[in-house]
């Protein structure tokens, strides 16, 4: 009820556990899927896993969940999720991720990101260089690590919505990420971002 009250989200149809999350979303063709983590029968990891791998041209997925376990965050990167976020957020924000993963674009809000590499040792920072990003391409990899979106970098840097999109694109390809969030996530790893950074 909450989000179906957000501006421009149409609730399209619920489900009581995963198994029921999967054939709803084969049916229904949602744009977005925001798939809880704990559900009966089939946990959301798994129905999001399932979904993907199975439905023709499968819509995007955020995994939200109460419990803000490193574990899941990792899981749901690993099963295909376009995003992750926390149920005890505003609205408005898992709202405004339900739309960027819409648009097309990865959320994994920077705080559940900086606590699933705290724990895990940095990776040597030559691995970036050796993608030969520009100078301009790591700034943009940055900015996407502390959660901004496409718009939101283009008016950081004063640069065009098309110029930050075409930034972004070379930083997947160069880093063979498959999404932005994936970026993000060897960014860390590499050690060019370290938890806590805020930008």
């Amino acid at each position: 009820m909450l989000l179906a009250a957000q501006p421009g989200i149409t609730v399209v149809g619920e489900a009581a556990d995963g198994v029921e999350a999967v054939e709803r979303a084969r049916s229904l063709r949602p744009d977005v899927v925001l798939m809880d983590v704990r559900m009966p029968r089939r946990n959301g990891i798994e129905a999001t896993r399932q979904l993907l791998a199975e439905v023709a041209d499968p819509p995007k997925v955020v995994v939200i969940t109460t419990f803000e376990n490193d574990g899941y965050v990792t899981a749901a990167l690993g099963a295909g999720a376009s995003g992750f976020v926390l149920k005890r957020l505003p609205v408005r924000r898992i709202a405004e991720a339900v739309r960027v993963v819409a648009a097309g674009e990865a959320v994994l809000f920077p705080a559940a990101l900086g606590r699933m590499v705290a724990a895990r040792p940095l990776g040597s920072a030559e691995a970036l260089p050796q993608a030969d990003l520009t100078g301009r391409e790591e700034e943009v990899l940055r900015l996407m690590a502390t959660g901004l979106s496409n718009p939101e970098i283009a008016e950081s840097l004063t640069v065009s919505l098309e110029t930050v999109k075409t930034h972004v694109g070379n930083v997947l390809t160069k880093l063979g990420a498959q999404n932005r969030t994936h970026a993000v996530v060897i960014a860390y790893e590499s050690g060019l971002m370290v938890p806590g950074f805020t930008g």
